[in-house]
């Protein structure tokens, strides 16, 4: 796939990028080394490959899923503003 410069135009106005008219052939030049690079990516064979999160593994460290209260409920109020009998209180917003 080759992008020439009216291509490079249309790019640039649906990104909502202003460019001269003489930037124009160096911008479709990148976006074709862009594209040549995605080719070459393409090419590369990934049979038996794991998808990544990262580059090194990574285990997360896992915890029982249990509901509590919190255990400090002054501490999560005092953020709030506005607090009434250990609840927050919001606006009325539906008359």
């Amino acid at each position: 796939m080759s992008i020439d410069t009216d291509t490079a135009r249309r790019v640039a106005k649906l990104a909502r990028i202003r460019v001269e008219d003489e930037a124009l052939p160096a911008l479709a030049s990148e976006f074709n080394t862009i594209l040549g690079f995605i080719e070459q990516l393409q090419e590369v064979d990934v049979e038996g490959v794991e998808p990544m999160t990262g580059v090194t593994p990574m285990h997360l460290k896992r915890r029982e899923d249990v509901v509590t209260d919190g255990s400090q409920p002054e501490k999560v109020l005092a953020n709030a503003p506005d607090a009434r009998e250990g609840f927050f209180a919001v606006p009325k917003v539906v008359e």
